[in-house]
This record gives structure tokens, C-alpha cells and sequence, in this order.
């Protein structure tokens, strides 16, 4: 019996473990395609970036922990409908009101950071739509563990069943619409590579620049007079090489992106009290998908 009871507990556990990591990556999941959906003004693109991110990191999450509850949950379950020890049934019960207290927190704590979010200038749609949200996920396994704990479920193994078949449809519903919401894995990897490209291209201007403040008027002719015995910064596999011509204004950089660059990525950081630099639109990291060339002017 010591057995079963200790047996009882490690799945129980395992069962409220996986259920609390299920809830919250589910509503990170669902904030983060609410702000990708409802797009708010205020917000640039890194912002975008971010809940996009999110929207990967909660699929992968619920993508292991929610069939990981669904089974240890079942095995508790049906432990349960066999076990009549006072001992062990003590423990069940124990361990549900953990469970609603523990959900009941994470409720009000919820409800605090999105009205504080709509405090603080978030949109009144967005504010909506996550108290909805946050009711309707947290509500449910909340109910769910109260009825539990009064032995509803018990009784009632059909109505168990078809409540988490419910619960497995909305959490299939929002993997769904979270894969519409983020990029494939390919597109990632694109995108990451756009990204090292542009930290690459940035690295060879700064050399460029720093070229041309010890001679000011001599551009230099190739990027190997730029890096001398360093290695020149090579493209990403499978992309075309980079490419630097001099021009009778200054230079260009050339590299071959997949999609176009968001509106507000171009800005780079730039010491304050650098007034005076050597190229006149040294900023400027807006790109066009496939072969772009960024033209510099030097003063």
C-alpha cells in the first residue's frame, strides 16, 4: 500500500507539474498571437520579433507538456477509481487544493499584469481579449480541479473524458493558430541569416570607416586594403559572396537578403558624441529582397 501511495504522489505530482506548464505556456501562446493580431501603433518592430518568439517557445512548450499532463493525469485517474485507501485518498485530495489555490494565484496575478498593461497605455481590444483568454484557460482547469476534488469526476469517467477532449481541441485550436501566426522553420533560419549578413556588412563599414579617418580622402580600393591579414567577413552558406566597389561618391556593400527589412530596423547604435562621421548615411540598414547594394556616400 506504501508503495501505491508513493507511487500515487510522484504521478500526481508529475500530473499538477505539467498542468501548471500547460496553462501558462498556453496563454503565452495566446497573448503573444493576441498582440500579433491586434497590432498596436506604440510598438515597433523588435516588439513583433519578440511576440513571434514567444509564439514559437509556447508551441514547443505545449507540444511536450500538455500530452505529458493528459497521460499522467489519466494514470491518476484510473489509480483513483481503484484505490478505497483513507491514506491515499487523503493525499489526492491534499494535493487538488494545492492545485486551486496555486491556480487561484495565478488568476489574480494574471488579471494584475493586464490591467496594469491596460494602465500603461495598452490597447483597450488587446485588454479584452486577454481577460477573456485568461478566464476561459485558467477558469476551466480551475473548475476542473474543484469538481475533482468533491469525487465529481469519479462518478462520471464519460463526462471526464469528453471535458478533456474540450480542453486537448481548444489546445490543438491554438497550436494551429499559433503556426499561422509565426514563421516555418526555414523562414527563421532565412531570417537569422538576413541578420548576420547585416552584422557582417556592418562590421566591414566600421573598418571602412575606421580606414578613413587615418587617410580622409583615400577610400580604400578592395576589402582585403580594409581587413590586411585579418579574414574578410565570408556570407552565410548557400548565399551569393558580399561584394564592395568603390563609387565616385563612396563605396557600396552588396548581399543577397530573402524578404525585405522591416521599416524600423535600419538604426544603429551610434556613440553620442560622434558628431562628425566619415560616411554621410552610415545608418541606413533598410533592405529589398535579393540582391541589395547599400550606397554609401563618404564626406
Amino acid at each position: 500500500m506504501e508503495n501505491n501511495t508513493a507511487k500515487h504522489f510522484v504521478l500526481q505530482l508529475g500530473s499538477i507539474i505539467t498542468l501548471y506548464l500547460s496553462v501558462s505556456f498556453l496563454l503565452v501562446l495566446l497573448f503573444s498571437v493576441i498582440n500579433l493580431s491586434v497590432p498596436d501603433a506604440t510598438e515597433g518592430y523588435w516588439a513583433i520579433e519578440s511576440n513571434s518568439s514567444s509564439v514559437r517557445l509556447g508551441i514547443a512548450m505545449l507540444l511536450v507538456f500538455f500530452p505529458t499532463y493528459i497521460i499522467l493525469t489519466r494514470r491518476v485517474n484510473v489509480m483513483r477509481r481503484k484505490e478505497t485507501n483513507a491514506t491515499y485518498l487523503g493525499l489526492t485530495k491534499w494535493l487538488m487544493y494545492l492545485s486551486l489555490l496555486v491556480g487561484g494565484g495565478v488568476i489574480l496575478g494574471d488579471l494584475v499584469a493586464i490591467i496594469l498593461a491596460f494602465l500603461e497605455g495598452d490597447l483597450t481590444t488587446r485588454f479584452i481579449l486577454k481577460a477573456l483568454v485568461l478566464l476561459a484557460v485558467v477558469g476551466a482547469a480551475f473548475y476542473y480541479y474543484l469538481q475533482d476534488a468533491r469525487g465529481y469526476w469519479l462518478t462520471r469517467e464519460s463526462a471526464s473524458k469528453m471535458f478533456g477532449a474540450g480542453m486537448s481541441a481548444l489546445v490543438l485550436a491554438s497550436l494551429l493558430t499559433g503556426f499561422f501566426y509565426t514563421e516555418t522553420p526555414s523562414e527563421v533560419r532565412e531570417m537569422k541569416l538576413d541578420e548576420t549578413q547585416i552584422q557582417d556588412l556592418q562590421s566591414i563599414q566600421w573598418r571602412v570607416e575606421e580606414a578613413l579617418r587615418i587617410s580622409s580622402t583615400t577610400i580604400p580600393a578592395t576589402l582585403e586594403d580594409v581587413y590586411g591579414e585579418f579574414d574578410v567577413p565570408q556570407a552565410p552558406e548557400d548565399r551569393p559572396a558580399y561584394s564592395y566597389e568603390v563609387t565616385a561618391e563612396g563605396f557600396d556593400l552588396c548581399a543577397t537578403f530573402s524578404r525585405d527589412s522591416a521599416e524600423d530596423s535600419e538604426m544603429m547604435f551610434r556613440p553620442t558624441f560622434d558628431e562628425a562621421m566619415p560616411i554621410k548615411n552610415a545608418d541606413n540598414w533598410q533592405y529589398k529582397e535579393g540582391r541589395y547594394c547599400f550606397e554609401r556616400v563618404v564626406r
